[in-house]
């Protein structure tokens, strides 16, 4: 059977995922072909091109496209609770009541007509809607691998009205047991002092977390933002998950925060400076995020995970690793599979997975994210030679030697090798690299090739033989998806990947799924006794993660970067005399 996931119906981070007879064979967001940021309002034609194209297939050849978003029930508790806890905004309350389904209507027809642009044929291809959090849900469930009883959570900003998941997976089938309704959001709540601290909604999140270890997240108390309830919590909506006359405006655009909480908080934070009071919030904000998660896992999990020791984690909450490593640490959770692609894209392979499961089809554990398409060097020789000017390239006969050599000598470098990967994460194929082990490298990649802020953390990948003695844990870590606290030893070592509190957002590299990767670290390990690599995404504030060699060309001439590897070609520019 060949499912055709399709994502996009929160008008942001669409993208499109394949599988055949349960076997993943293509993934990939959008906005690397459209190059415009978490491809708004967009649905995912191109990624669905390149996913049938991956395949060998014709949109003919497609049983099923499967779409994360669904029609909701009035008789469902979801849209009642919408309707009393928006009692202050009358039009979406009634609106949830009386036409709840409107959205999902409007995205349905957005879908169809996006599958015939494609040259789908409805009379032959079955469209099936899975819900938003049941799709996140399968994404981490179905393809964690875990064969025994599986815990899940899934905690996210919102899909039809959802935004907090608890179940479990047993047998291949996902049984609810808990969730929490809009505007009752824990990752809504971050979102809102996301924007109050000067960054963008659904995605500066990471930003917040990474400024969170400069500042004392005892400095302040934010624990009126979100207040219990039963066994469970409601959000202050007079402070944040605002809609109508609540929301502050600013030059015409409303944010998710009110004016209420600007009279408590003080003023927006401006500009990139991580400064008091505002690291400070930050810090304030994610321990207040982390302790309700574990405090709701608790009560809903808690005795399942005793029993059996594995979670499942998605939604772009799961994309907060500093709360993973929280998990990871409990005595009672052995193992913790996060979706490399947690957030809105990853729900296309999630809404895929949940049918493929439902029809039948046995799915096995994701071991890697290189989904997306790859060039061959020809395709890199014609992008060089059309581009050409004040370039200069050469052929490679040892690409991860020489490129190790580069990387020892304290160089920068810019890693475009194999498929793209699918998810938020570069994980050496889409990567801008450097020697952990010189010093000054990370602000020098903030500041001349990124173009983003000084506080802002680096990755290590690290050669699996090397990981357990660098972060002192067995613990599986392929997608950079939970940090760890580095060993005293290696932190004088690699200085430019430990954060400001000690700990690194680790990916462990396997050779038998990045091969050339893995030797480029052995390389690196001969050079310079170390078998890591600071490792971050191959993009400039603001761009999404380059996807052909175009794309990479164009990066590398528009930054102060002087050295890249296009497969198999060594390019520089060529200076003035």
């Amino acid at each position: 059977m060949i499912i055709l996931g399709l994502s996009g119906a929160l008008n942001h981070d669409a993208s499109a995922a394949l599988l055949r007879d349960g076997e993943v064979v293509a993934a990939a967001e959008e906005e690397r072909f459209t190059r415009e940021k978490h491809a708004r309002n967009c649905m995912p034609l191109e990624s669905a091109r390149f996913c049938l194209e991956q395949a060998g297939i014709s949109p003919r050849d497609v049983d099923v496209v499967a779409f994360p978003y669904a029609p909701i029930s009035l008789r469902s508790a979801a849209r009642w609770h919408y309707a009393r806890r928006y009692w202050y905004a009358p039009d979406r309350s009634l609106d949830a009541l009386f036409n709840g389904n409107r959205r999902y209507r409007r995205n349905r027809n957005r879908v169809l007509e996006a599958g015939r642009t494609l040259g789908i044929d409805w009379n032959r291809t079955e469209f099936v809607p899975v819900e938003h959090h049941l799709s996140h849900a399968s994404s981490a469930y179905h393809l964690s691998g875990f064969s025994e009883k599986t815990a899940i959570m899934g905690v996210d900003g919102k899909g039809e009205y959802a935004t907090t998941f608890f179940g479990y997976g047993e047998n291949g089938r996902i049984h609810p047991i808990k969730q929490f309704y809009d505007p009752d959001s824990l990752s809504g709540v971050y979102g809102a002092m996301t924007e109050y601290l000067g960054f963008e909604m659904l995605d500066g999140e990471y930003k917040v977390m990474g400024m969170a270890p400069y500042g004392d997240p005892d400095r302040y108390d934010l624990s009126r933002l979100i207040r219990r309830a039963g066994n469970g919590f409601e959000v202050d909506t007079r402070y944040v998950n605002t809609v109508g006359w609540r929301r502050h405006k600013d030059k015409g655009v409303g944010f998710y925060f009110s004016d209420k909480l600007l009279r408590w908080l003080g003023p927006r934070r401006r500009g990139d400076v991580a400064d008091e009071p505002y690291v400070h919030y930050a810090a304030a904000m994610q321990k207040l995020f982390e302790n309700w998660c574990l405090d709701l896992m608790e009560t809903y999990l808690g005795d399942l995970l005793r029993e059996t020791g594995r979670l499942a984690f998605a939604g772009g909450g799961a994309l907060n690793v500093k709360l993973n490593q929280r998990i990871v640490e409990l005595d009672h959770v052995h193992e913790l599979f996060v979706q490399p692609a947690s957030g809105d894209s990853g729900t296309s392979l999630g809404a895929a997975t949940y049918v493929a499961a439902q029809r039948g089809d046995r799915l096995g554990r994701m071991k890697h994210v290189y989904l997306g398409p790859a060039y061959a060097d020809d395709a890199c020789l014609a992008a060089l030679e059309a581009r050409g000017e004040r370039l200069a390239w050469r052929r490679l006969d040892d690409v991860p030697v020489r490129t190790a050599e580069l990387l020892e000598a304290g160089n920068p470098v810019a890693w475009f090798q194999g498929r793209m990967e699918f998810g938020p994460r570069a994980l050496g194929a889409r990567s801008i690299l450097g020697c952990p082990s010189a010093p000054g490298i990370a602000d020098r990649i903030n500041e001349q090739i990124k173009f983003r802020e000084r506080w802002r953390p680096f990755c290590p990948s690290v050669l699996d033989r090397v990981a357990s003695e660098l972060i002192e844990s067995d613990h599986p870590a392929p997608f950079m998806t939970i940090t760890f606290s580095v060993a005293e030893s290696w932190k004088s070592r690699i200085p430019e990947v430990v954060h400001e509190d000690g700990t690194a957002r680790v990916q462990v590299v396997h050779r038998d799924e990045n091969p050339r990767y893995y030797a480029l670290l052995e390389c690196m390990e001969r050079l310079t006794g170390n078998g890591v690599l600071l490792n971050t995404s191959l993009n400039r504030r603001g761009e999404p993660i380059v996807c052909s060699p175009r794309d990479a060309l164009d990066m590398f001439v528009g930054s102060e970067l002087e050295y890249l590897v296009l497969e198999d070609y060594l390019v520089t520019k060529i200076q003035d005399e």
